[in-house]
């Protein structure tokens, strides 16, 4: 089993007819998917998504993947093959098309129409590419088949490119619901042609590696959306993925089966939830959904609000209900149901909205006390399945943590993959295919890049260190003169602190050891402003660490007379 090590160098050159896989997103973590291929010159990209901050990562509103090491050959990409329109899989194509705006992006119509929308909130306007199931088309030196894949949004696909070096299937996010809501099943079928023909590379969806058995079905979730709205009394709450269009489906069904009408609140909720309508993908009532300006004019128990911020997300709708800042006021009896998946890193988030919703009177119907999430990955006894089917000669694992990446492995060495065909990758880990077999030759930068507000990539790991210390342990400014002859203190510092908990009456005792520092200081010939600076710094902040046990930012400002 193959896997990265720390002090891999730069990759060699690729050799004549390979192929070379470097994933820049989605390895050792939920999310930020995306892989980019090479061959002969040229360069295909599958999907290209973010990453959404935790809590160590304040001020965030995005994390993107590294272009870096293909920004001198924006011209060489032939196309963006989207495998469907989740955010961690088309989030970020708005910011590499900033970058070079003439590359195509190829995917089913939903997903098209997703990204699309998202684009023209950029102002740009993309060459795309609408491919269905079954087809399959040349996109530079990569023949690309596409295949039908069930998943939590419609129009999911998997692909299998095709090159001199050998075949690499991507499942892309998939599961194998034999009872899905649209009657599109994974097309095993096209799996076991492929498998047949000879697939030289799988690469896997690995998220639910861990959990044994089958996934249940998504239309079973119908039962216990019933259940709730048969038993409330007020209004219902319902917060989803934007772009959950199955599970809306059903909320929608089970709204119109008990008489209420329904609302969806946000504007990337309202933008999918019209596209999904207009394409066909949304069956609604008719007259079922209102603007949710006219809810005060409905008594509550015939009222459905549909929200995003199922992820405890600070800035969405349900989050701003929790916190009382948002327009619709959470009221004793209210019924809230999140029907998602309690995504890892989020589960701090996601219990403060719940406790803050409880708080009012809300009753909370979540994955933990009521059927109302399946997932849309596959688990351990489909992989196997799966495995059987495509009897890849070489596996790489892909979308999932650590965890996920070697549970996904282990699943298919029992299969009979060889222990040495299995590559464990991470992030910018470069991977060739040549004469059939897979190995990583390398590593490329493959770093986080940060979207905070309409900065892109400004704020650095150094960055978020200070906004985490200055939000855990506040901060300390210190305005010192000093001689510039004598090099000694003029005057009282003025010393104030904030967020540190520390009273600014309580710095009396450092004076004076500050005063003695900078006489030493000065004797030793030490006058420069940035070295005294570092003094002052020192010595307030270890008097603080030695009396308070804690280690705020020290500001020192000095200024010589």
């Amino acid at each position: 089993m193959s896997h990265p090590h720390p002090e891999l160098s730069a990759p060699p050159a690729l050799k004549e007819g390979a192929l070379r896989i470097t994933p820049l997103g989605g390895l050792g973590e939920i999310g930020r998917n995306m892989t980019v291929f090479e061959h002969a010159g040229r360069l295909l990209i599958v999907d290209c998504g973010v990453l959404f901050p935790e809590a160590e990562q304040p001020g965030i509103d995005l994390i993107l993947p590294d272009f870096s090491s293909i920004r001198d050959r924006l011209d060489k990409i032939d196309g963006i093959i989207l495998t469907h329109g989740h955010e961690d899989h088309i989030g970020a194509v708005p910011f590499l098309l900033r970058e070079n705006p003439d590359i195509p992006l190829i995917g089913s119509k939903l997903t098209l129409a997703l990204i699309e929308a998202k684009l023209a909130e950029h102002r740009i306007r993309p060459y795309v590419l609408e491919v269905k199931e079954g087809e399959r088309e040349r996109i530079g030196p990569f023949d690309c088949e596409f295949i039908a894949v069930n998943h939590s949004i419609p129009d999911a696909l998997a692909v299998a490119i095709r090159t001199p070096a050998g075949m690499v299937v991507c499942t892309g996010d998939f599961k194998m619901d034999q009872l899905p809501l649209d009657g599109r099943l994974t097309d095993l079928p096209a799996f076991a042609k492929l498998a047949e023909e000879g697939m030289d590379l799988l690469l896997v969806d690995s998220t639910n590696a861990e959990v044994p058995g089958f996934i249940p079905h998504e239309r079973d979730i119908s039962a216990a959306l019933r259940n709730v709205f048969s038993s409330a009394d007020k209004r219902i709450i319902v917060a989803s993925f934007a772009s959950h269009v199955h599970r809306i489906q059903q909320v929608l069904d089970a709204a119109h089966e008990h008489k209420r009408k329904v609302a969806f609140v946000g504007r990337s909720m309202v933008r999918n939830m019209g596209i999904a309508r207009d394409l066909g993908y949304l069956k609604v009532p008719g007259n079922l959904i209102v603007d949710v300006k006219t809810l005060d004019d409905l008594p509550d128990k015939e009222v459905v609000l549909v929200c995003t911020g199922s992820q405890g997300e600070p800035m969405a709708a349900l989050s701003r209900m929790a916190n009382r800042d948002h327009q619709i006021r959470i009221v004793e009896g209210d019924t809230v149901i999140m029907a998602s998946s309690l995504i890892p890193g989020n589960e701090t988030a996601i219990y403060r909205v719940i406790n803050g919703l409880t708080r009012w009177g809300a009753n909370v119907v979540h994955k933990g006390n009521a059927k109302v999430h399946v997932s849309g990955h596959a688990s351990a006894g489909e992989l196997l399945y799966f495995f059987n089917i495509c009897k890849p000669r070489n596996l790489m694992p892909v979308h999932g943590e650590w965890r996920h990446l070697r549970a996904c492995a282990d699943l298919g060495i029992k299969t009979g993959v060889p222990k040495n065909r299995t590559v464990i990758a991470e992030d910018g880990v470069v991977v060739d295919l040549e004469n059939g077999v897979a190995k990583i030759v390398g590593k490329v930068q493959a770093g986080y890049v940060y979207v905070d507000g309409s900065s892109v990539g400004d704020v650095t790991e150094a960055s978020l260190k200070d906004r985490r210390i200055l939000g855990e342990e506040g901060f300390i400014s210190v305005f010192v003169v000093v001689d510039s002859n004598s090099g000694k203190m003029v005057g009282r510092p003025t010393i104030q602190a904030r967020g540190s908990g520390i009273d600014d009456n309580s710095f009396g005792p450092v004076v004076a050891k500050l005063d003695e520092a900078l006489a030493r200081s000065a004797s030793d010939g030490v006058l420069e402003v940035r070295q005294v600076q570092q003094l002052v710094r020192r010595t307030i902040g270890k008097w603080v660490a030695d009396n308070y046990r804690r280690r705020p930012m020290i500001l020192p400002v000095v200024v010589e007379v």
